[in-house]
């Protein structure tokens, strides 16, 4: 692999601005580093080498008469469920689909920001699994150990991230799917508030659980491009008022109250917690509380958030199964959850969504009647999965194995409030296994989520760990 280091997106902004390096340089050097990882690491779906040449030598010509723009000539990857003017959206499904004719909001507002696209990443069939395998794609493998997944769905931009493909990545997450990558591969994954970044042309992204979030190494750069994806449009379903996350990377959280919770919501599946995990984030909780914070261990009252959940997701598979050209093609898993979601998707659905309000008053007791400002929890019951764990489970034996690896994440989906990923530590002790921890908030939290996660950065320095073997070229 090329002996660059990467810089990050920050880093990449005030080098471009201050003319020390070229926005062509930046994206040539990404393209090299795609290329030379994707037969192993096989991280994106699309390649954009000969646009995104082309918009850095336009972010070039810009800076050149001196304009800046959050990201300005900065080369970024985007999940295969958003929208790309000219490239198809397979959502991780095989099959011919057409190219798109214009660029979903999301990517329109980083384009807007300057970032260069170089390319879409993989992610498992319409985002259901916490692996990022397929027929459609083959494998992608977790650059911390090329034996195990980067988690999904959004692995391909965490591989892509994690491996200094690029330093940003945005992707989506409507059961954990930006926090779990975020997890198994030592990255900040946010959830952001639900409406916060528009998933347009969709009002809404399956029944309003799913939204997009950034991937980052560090907590300032997933703000920043947070930042630069946030916003609306008319024809939103969902429009928070704007909240300001790049001064809160900077800012002292002050002392907080803080819930360490390790009860999953109720699925009526087995899970356990393993203990590797368990440890990780008892660390995290001691270093927050020598931080300054009170620590106490307190659980979310969840009740029947499950039932809220599955409906919703069910149904929004059905609607996105109905996209691929040849739905012949697709995993068998795909089209059981699809035949459940046209079952669900009329009277239980509509429950499903009316209990979103009594269970965010049940669950938002923990900050508003018992005082915590946020809660810590893992982000996922067990360390990294193997490549091809699950891969010849049927669909319910899918779904059990999965519950039981990541049953922690979800329920803030039904929620629609923010969470971060932040890094925990490693499972193993060669570092080859990444853990992840998440600060949960109720709405329009995100400013302290990142505020508390910048501070936990400056004290455990992340950041600094870097997976080494990535390729192997024997």
């Amino acid at each position: 692999m090329t002996s660059v280091i990467p810089m990050g997106l920050s880093e990449q902004v005030r080098s471009l601005a201050g003319g020390e390096v070229s926005s062509r340089t930046l994206v040539e050097q990404a393209l090299e580093r795609i290329a030379e990882t994707q037969p192993t690491l096989n991280a994106f779906r699309r390649i954009r080498a000969e646009a995104a040449l082309r918009e850095a030598d336009e972010a070039d010509r810009r800076l050149a008469t001196g304009e800046r723009l959050p990201l300005l000539g900065v080369p970024v990857a985007v999940k295969d469920d958003t929208d790309v003017a000219g490239e198809p959206t397979a959502f991780g499904c095989p099959g011919d689909f057409p190219a798109k004719t214009e660029d979903g909001e999301a990517v329109r507002r980083l384009r807007a920001a300057g970032a260069v696209i170089v390319g879409k990443t993989n992610t498992p069939e319409l985002g259901q699994w916490p692996f990022t395998e397929g027929t459609a794609f083959g494998e992608t493998r977790n650059p911390w150990s090329l034996h195990h997944t980067p988690g999904g769905s959004s692995g391909g931009a965490a591989a892509a991230v994690a491996a200094g493909l690029v330093a940003g990545a945005l992707g989506s997450d409507g059961a954990g799917s930006v926090r779990i990558p975020a997890a198994w591969s030592h990255l900040i994954g946010i959830k952001p508030q639900r409406g916060r970044i528009s998933t347009w042309p969709d009002a809404e992204s399956f029944n309003g659980i799913t939204c997009h979030g950034p991937l980052a190494r560090t907590v300032a750069d997933a703000a920043l491009m947070l930042h630069a994806a946030s916003g609306n449009r008319e024809g939103d379903l969902h429009c928070p008022k704007p909240v300001d996350v790049l001064s809160a990377v900077g800012r002292d959280p002050g002392r907080l109250r803080i819930a360490l919770s390790f009860k999953p919501a109720f699925t009526g599946t087995p899970k356990s917690l393993d203990p590797v995990v368990r440890a990780a984030v008892v660390r995290l909780a001691e270093r927050l509380a020598a931080l300054g914070h009170e620590v106490v261990e307190a659980e979310p009252r969840y009740g029947a958030v499950g039932f809220s959940f599955l409906p919703r997701a069910t149904a929004g598979i059905h609607e996105w199964a109905g996209r691929a050209p040849d739905q012949r093609l697709l995993d068998v898993r795909t089209c059981a959850a699809a035949r459940h979601g046209r079952l669900l998707g009329g009277p239980a659905l509509r429950l499903a969504r009316a209990a979103e309000g009594p269970l965010r008053r049940r669950v938002g007791e923990i900050f508003h009647r018992r005082g915590f400002d946020l809660v810590l929890s893992p982000t996922t019951a067990a360390p990294p999965l193997r490549i091809g764990a699950m891969a010849e489970l049927s669909g319910w034996h899918t779904d059990r194995a999965m519950i039981a690896a990541c049953p922690y994440a979800w329920p803030w989906n039904v929620l629609g409030w923010p969470a971060v990923n932040v890094p925990a530590g490693f499972a193993d002790p060669d570092e080859t296994l990444p853990l992840g921890a998440q600060l949960l908030g109720p709405a329009d939290s995100e400013p302290r989520l990142i505020s508390l996660a910048a501070q936990l950065e400056a004290d455990q320095r992340w950041y600094e760990r870097r997976p080494q073997r990535l390729i192997d070229r024997g």
